[in-house]
C-alpha cells in the first residue's frame, strides 16, 4: 500500500530543487509558491504530479492535452515567468490561457486585478471553480479567444501568455500601457525563448529574451507561412 503524498514536503522540494536552481530567487515569489496550493489546481487523477518537473495534463488523454495546450506548465517555468514579469500590487493584468487557474491565482496574489481568457469552455469552468475554492476574488475568468486580447478592458500594466506563440501580435502589444510589460514564450520548436516586451513609448518597445524554454502552443495565434517546393 502506497503511503499518502506529503504535499508540504513535496512543495518544499519543488521550490528548493526545481525552482530556486532556475534563478527564481525573489523571496516574495518563493513565499507565494509556498502559500498557493498547487495541488488544488491539478485534476484529482493527476494530483500526485502536482510538484513534478513536467507539464500536467488537464483534460482528456495526456498526449492530446499536451499537444493542444490543455495543460499546466512546469512549476519552474510558471515561477520564473511570474518573477520576471515584476508585478506590483496596484497593477491590472491580462492572462491568455487560464488552464486550471493556477497561474491566474499567483498573478492575483501579486496584482490588484486579473482577467484571464480561456478558449476551452471546460478549462474556463475548471479555472473559475478552482479559484473560487481557493478564495481568490480579484481574478475573473472569461471564455474568449485570447489571441485578440481584450481591448475594451485595456490598457493593461502587464500581459502574460501562458503558453507559446510564434510571435506576439501587434494588437496585443497595443493593449499595454506605456511602461507595461508583456511576457510570452515565442518561436518554433525546438528553439523557443522567454520573451519580455516593455512598451517604452507610444510606438516604441524594448524586447528581452533572457532564457530558453519550450511550451505548448496557444490556440488561434498566427503561425509563419510554410512554403513547399
Amino acid at each position: 500500500m502506497n503511503a499518502p503524498l506529503d504535499f508540504e514536503r513535496a512543495r518544499f522540494n519543488m521550490i528548493e530543487q526545481q525552482i530556486r536552481p532556475w534563478d527564481v530567487l525573489d523571496l516574495d515569489v518563493l513565499a507565494l509558491l509556498s502559500q498557493v496550493r498547487r495541488e488544488d489546481f491539478v485534476p484529482v487523477a493527476h494530483r500526485a504530479l502536482a510538484f513534478v518537473d513536467m507539464q500536467v495534463p488537464l483534460l482528456g488523454k495526456a498526449d492530446e492535452a499536451i499537444q493542444r495546450g490543455w495543460c499546466m506548465l512546469e512549476p519552474k517555468v510558471e515561477a520564473r515567468l511570474l518573477q520576471d514579469l515584476k508585478l506590483s500590487a496596484h497593477e491590472k493584468v491580462l492572462e491568455v490561457g487560464a488552464g486550471s487557474g493556477y497561474m491566474a491565482a499567483l498573478l492575483g496574489r501579486r496584482a490588484q486585478r486579473v482577467i484571464s481568457l480561456e478558449l476551452k469552455p471546460e478549462l474556463a469552468r475548471m479555472a473559475r471553480e478552482n479559484l473560487q475554492r481557493a478564495g481568490i476574488t480579484n481574478v475573473e475568468v472569461r471564455e474568449a479567444d485570447g489571441s485578440r486580447g481584450l481591448a475594451g478592458e485595456g490598457p493593461f500594466d502587464a500581459i502574460l501568455l501562458s503558453g507559446s506563440v510564434f510571435d506576439v501580435p501587434p494588437a496585443l502589444l497595443s493593449q499595454l500601457k506605456v511602461g507595461g510589460r508583456l511576457a510570452a514564450i515565442t518561436g518554433n520548436d525546438p528553439i523557443m525563448r522567454a520573451t519580455f516586451i516593455t512598451r517604452t513609448g507610444e510606438a516604441n518597445y524594448k524586447t528581452e529574451q533572457p532564457w530558453d524554454i519550450n511550451a505548448p502552443r496557444l490556440a488561434n495565434f498566427p503561425e509563419p507561412s510554410r512554403f513547399t517546393f
